[in-house]
């Protein structure tokens, strides 16, 4: 069963008669549990679809459907609340709030959606725990390595109990040891938890990790795969070779 399905989703800038698609007719779904990496060229539209599938913009056409719910018909307020309850999001930066420690940091959203704050911390402390940063609970971001920054941000998505995490480029910014860590982490939280997470990389060794990776150009689903073997990054670089140099 889906958790998150697009629809001839469509995202278009500029006029009528000199249109410009970031995204067209994008036509996908994720199932429950599942961990699909969404891959293609620098502006090919992968970002856009990801922001789309989280109500972070609103698509020129299309559907969003997160589970029975058209998330592209609601009101502001309506999707405001989708957001908080249903949907983490991790982004390439942290965006730790630098006076807070990292438990402080996983509660935060939940105090100020109305949590109570012995509860809020509790959940923060067990979103902790599950990226492997219990010991760290009490360190303010300055204190940690960028790898573990990143996992607190991981904490703070997973404390609200998300149906679906969506990630853009969360190991953009760090070392390929950091890097290493978080998908790790990432891959647990679905073998583990049954987490789902739809994930945007341009790292072929991080999507090696994915159950199914989605190839995007010019807005458009060009291939998808579910690798096998060894040697799944080598293949992955492979396809995005292909899938840069094909005609749109």
């Amino acid at each position: 069963m889906f958790i998150l399905k697009t629809e001839s989703l469509t995202k278009k800038y500029g006029s009528e008669s000199q249109p410009i698609y970031a995204l067209r007719d994008l036509n996908m779904s994720v199932e429950a549990g599942e961990f699909v990496a969404i891959m293609g060229p620098s502006g090919s539209g992968k970002s856009t679809a990801l922001y789309l599938m989280g109500g972070l913009d609103r698509p020129t056409s299309g559907h969003v459907w997160l589970r029975d719910k058209d998330i592209t018909t609601m009101n502001d307020d309506a999707l405001s609340k989708v957001r908080r309850e249903s949907i983490g999001f991790v982004f390439q930066f942290f965006n730790l709030i630098p006076v807070l420690t990292a438990v402080e940091n996983v509660a935060m959203p939940l105090i100020l959606d109305g949590v109570p704050r012995p509860q809020a911390l509790e959940r923060a402390e067990a979103a902790l725990k599950q990226v492997d940063l219990a010991n760290r609970a009490s360190h303010r971001p300055s204190e940690l390595s960028g790898g573990q920054q990143q996992r607190a941000a991981i904490a703070r998505a997973l404390a609200a109990k998300p149906a679906i995490i969506l990630a853009d480029e969360p190991t953009g910014n760090l070392d390929s040891r950091s890097s290493d860590e978080v998908v790790a982490v990432l891959r647990r939280t679905v073998d583990d938890f049954g987490q789902t997470l739809v994930l945007v990389t341009h790292d072929p060794r991080v999507a090696a990790h994915a159950d199914r990776i989605v190839f995007i150009k010019d807005g458009n689903i060009v291939d998808e795969n579910r690798l096998k073997g060894a040697d799944r990054a080598e293949q992955i670089r492979e396809k995005l070779g292909r899938v840069a140099m094909s005609e749109g």
